[in-house]
C-alpha cells in the first residue's frame, strides 16, 4: 500500500502536519508495511510558512517587525533552499493581530511586511514566495515599500504616515533609496482574488468592511486608492489598478506587481508546485486530503481540489475527510474527489468538535475504518 497524505489544516483545531501524522497512524493500524508520504498542505494563506517548510526541509526565522497598528510584533517565516523565503503577509500585518475596537483600515500598516523582505535580503534570499491571505490593512502596500526604501512624500516633501488614509496626501513618489538588492529579487505570490485596486470592487468597497471601517470611511479610502494609483500611473507610468489581484491585501497585490514586478499565482497551484507534488503522486495507490469543512466554497479551488485534479491526471482515487462535509448533492465528486467523509461519529457542539484532542481521535478512527474497508474488498 501506497498512499499520498497531502491535507490542509483543520483551522482552529490541528494543524496540517498534525493531521497528516495521525492520519499516517490510522494507516498503519490497518497497513503496518504500508510506505506513506506525507506533503503537508496550505493554499497560501495560514499554515503556508509551517507547510513549505516542514516539506522542504528549510529553517524558521522569527523577527520583530512593526505590527499594522505600528505596534512591535513578531513574525516567523521561512527560508528554503538557502535564498528562498517563505512569507505569510498575516504574520506582520494580519487581521488577528488588531484587536476588534481598534480595527481601522485608515491607520492599518503593511510597513512590516517589508522588514521581513528586508531581512530575508540580508540573509541571502533572492526568490520569494509571498501569501497574500489575511491583511488588516488597506494601504496599497506603501508601507511594506516604505520599509525597502521607496519614499512616498506629501506636497511639503515628507513622509507619508501609516495607513490607508494617508494616501489622498501622496504628491510625488523617490526610487533614489530603494534598497539595492530589490531589483535582483524575485517574487511569486498566492492570491486566489481578482478585485481592482479601486473602484466598486476594488479594495475598500468589498474587504474594507471586515477591517473595521465604516461606509463614510470606505468612501475615503477608495478615494484614496485611486489617487495612489493616478499619481503612480502619472509619474511611474505604471497602471497598478486594472491589473486582476492588485486589490488583493488592500492593495498589496498593487505594490506586488507595480514595484515589484511580482506574477501573482493562484494559491493552491504555486504551493504544489513549490512541493513538487507532481513528483511525488505518480505511482501511489491512493491520496488523502481534505480540511475542516468542505463545502462550496472548497470547490471553487480551495486546496483539497487542487490535489484532486492533479490527482485525477494520474488516476489516483482520492479520499477526502473533514469535519464537515455537504449536505445534499455536492460538486466535490465532479472537481476530482473520488469519495468525501465527514470524520464525526456522533452528535456533538462545535467547541467539542473543534477540540484538538477530539480532532485527532476521530481523524485516526475513520481513517482506519475506511482502510480496514479498502484491505477487505483489494484481498
Amino acid at each position: 500500500m501506497n498512499v499520498l497524505i497531502a491535507i490542509d489544516s483543520f483551522k482552529g483545531s490541528v494543524s496540517s502536519i498534525e493531521a497528516s501524522e495521525t492520519i499516517s497512524l490510522g494507516i498503519k493500524d490497518v497497513y503496518k508495511e504500508a510506505t506513506i508520504t506525507v506533503l503537508p498542505l496550505a493554499d497560501g494563506g495560514e499554515g503556508t510558512v509551517e507547510a513549505l517548510v516542514a516539506v522542504r526541509g528549510g529553517e524558521l526565522v522569527t523577527k520583530e517587525v512593526t505590527g499594522p497598528l505600528g505596534r512591535k510584533v513578531q513574525a516567523t517565516y521561512g527560508i528554503v533552499d538557502s535564498d528562498t523565503a517563505i512569507i505569510e503577509i498575516a504574520q506582520a500585518c494580519g487581521l488577528p493581530l488588531v484587536p476588534t475596537n481598534e480595527r481601522n483600515p485608515s491607520l492599518t500598516t503593511t510597513y512590516g511586511v517589508g522588514e521581513l523582505i528586508a531581512d530575508a535580503i540580508e540573509r541571502g534570499c533572492r526568490e520569494f514566495v509571498v501569501g497574500l491571505g489575511g491583511s488588516a490593512t488597506n494601504d496599497g502596500g506603501i508601507g511594506m515599500l516604505q520599509a525597502l526604501g521607496f519614499r512616498f512624500e506629501d506636497k511639503n516633501g515628507q513622509e507619508l504616515g501609516f495607513g490607508g488614509g494617508a494616501l489622498v496626501h501622496l504628491h510625488s513618489i523617490k526610487l533614489d533609496q530603494v534598497h539595492p538588492d530589490v531589483k535582483n529579487c524575485s517574487f511569486r505570490v498566492a492570491c486566489d482574488v481578482n478585485n481592482p485596486l479601486y473602484g466598486p470592487n476594488g479594495a475598500a468597497y468589498i474587504y474594507g468592511t471586515q477591517k473595521g471601517a465604516s461606509d463614510e470611511m470606505i468612501a475615503k479610502l477608495d478615494e484614496g486608492l485611486q489617487h495612489y494609483g493616478k499619481v503612480v500611473e502619472q509619474q511611474l507610468t505604471l497602471d497598478i489598478h486594472s491589473i486582476e489581484g492588485a486589490g488583493a491585501a488592500g492593495g498589496l497585490g498593487a505594490a506586488f506587481i507595480g514595484f515589484l514586478g511580482a506574477e501573482l499565482e493562484s494559491g493552491i497551484d504555486l504551493v504544489l508546485d513549490v512541493i513538487e507534488m507532481e513528483t511525488h503522486i505518480q505511482g501511489v495507490d491512493f491520496v488523502i486530503t481534505g480540511e475542516g469543512k468542505l463545502d462550496h466554497q472548497t470547490a471553487m479551488g480551495k486546496a483539497p481540489i487542487g490535489v484532486a485534479k492533479l490527482a485525477n491526471y494520474y488516476n489516483v482515487p482520492v479520499i477526502a475527510l473533514a469535519g464537515s462535509v455537504p449536505s445534499g448533492k455536492s460538486t466535490l465528486n465532479d472537481h476530482g474527489i473520488t469519495s468525501y467523509f465527514s470524520i464525526m461519529s456522533s452528535p456533538m457542539t462545535l467547541d467539542e468538535a473543534m477540540n484538538s484532542d477530539v480532532t485527532i481521535h476521530h481523524l485516526r478512527n475513520t481513517t482506519e475504518q475506511l482502510f480496514r474497508l479498502i484491505k477487505s474488498i483489494t484481498k
